[in-house]
């Protein structure tokens, strides 16, 4: 967007010509969602996670439907290695104007460190997403204790780049986990990954599905983590992502205190869905005469 739109925001340090982003693990590793819009136009495209080295992801069955357009999957961090991808997929995706955030994960601090460094020097990386929150990975999820997550956070300063935390809603204080990651270098939270769930076929013709839910149903949790982590932390960036499929659901998450926000189960129903998410919030605020900034943090005013 041109300088004075009402779209620009920043997430920190990070300055974004708009509010909306492609969420980690829903638009691919580089330009896949480019035949549906110009990539250029969102506020940045957030791959998906990445770790040093190459990994399958989980055998079988990996994502299922669920009721009212929700979804629970279990694709546990298929991914290239960060090498493969900056090689193969950056370059291509950088071509099209696109801010680029990558997202990492590891199986110990060691391993994110190893993710970060060799993201070092990555031109056109905006931002690191530091993924301490899959729930369909066993041992993966770090954000349980804020111990963990700090070291994790510590150690993906190996990077030298901004740092997000991407958080996970299945813990019993969300605002202790955010206060280690923001101690320990993330200048940004994202929040938030996916609600424990299992999906099961009541005809047994396919096994259950263990893994995490995403989709509308996880949206008020969302709005409810990124209250209460701005309320808690006035001065930290702060991503909303959780059932994002309108301007209205956007417009929640950024008054409820979200700088940015992410669309990622919407996008495969449509995969146009992060264009037609700004393009609404850009009507809404052209309609009520404001920008982005100034909704932000709305309900805590």
């Amino acid at each position: 967007m041109a300088s004075g739109e009402p779209l620009e925001t920043h997430v920190a340090s990070v300055a974004l010509r708009a509010p909306v982003m492609t969420a980690s693990g829903t638009a691919g590793h580089g330009t896949e969602l480019g035949a549906y819009g110009p990539l250029a136009e969102l506020g940045a495209v957030v791959v998906k996670s990445l770790a040093a080295f190459e990994w399958p992801g989980n055998p079988g069955t990996r994502v299922h439907g669920v009721p009212g357009g929700s979804m629970v999957n279990s694709v546990g961090l298929q991914g290239p290695g960060v090498a493969a991808w900056r090689a193969r997929d950056l370059g291509p995706l950088l071509s099209t104007g696109a801010a680029v955030v990558a997202s990492i994960w590891g199986r110990s601090p060691e391993e994110y460190a190893q993710a970060a460094a060799a993201l070092r020097g990555a031109r056109g990386v905006v931002a690191i997403e530091v993924n301490v929150s899959c729930p369909n990975l066993d041992g993966h999820l770090i954000a349980r204790s804020a111990a963990s997550t700090a070291e994790a956070v510590e150690a993906a300063g190996a990077a030298g780049m901004a740092r997000w935390a991407k958080l996970s809603p299945n813990v019993p204080d969300l605002v202790e986990i955010a206060g280690a990651a923001l101690g320990a270098g993330a200048e940004a939270l994202t929040l938030i990954n996916t609600l424990f769930a299992m999906s099961l076929d009541i005809e047994g013709v396919r096994p259950p599905l263990s893994g995490g839910l995403s989709g509308p149903a996880l949206h008020p949790v969302a709005v409810r983590a990124v209250y209460e982590c701005r309320r808690a932390f006035p001065d930290a960036g702060i991503v909303g992502v959780g059932g994002v499929s309108s301007g209205r659901e956007a417009l929640a998450l950024l008054m409820a205190g979200a700088d940015a926000v992410q669309v990622g189960t919407a996008t495969f129903a449509d995969p146009r869905a992060p264009w037609k998410v700004q393009a609404e919030l850009t009507a809404w605020c052209r309609e009520h005469g404001t920008t982005v900034r100034e909704v932000v943090g709305a309900a805590l005013r």
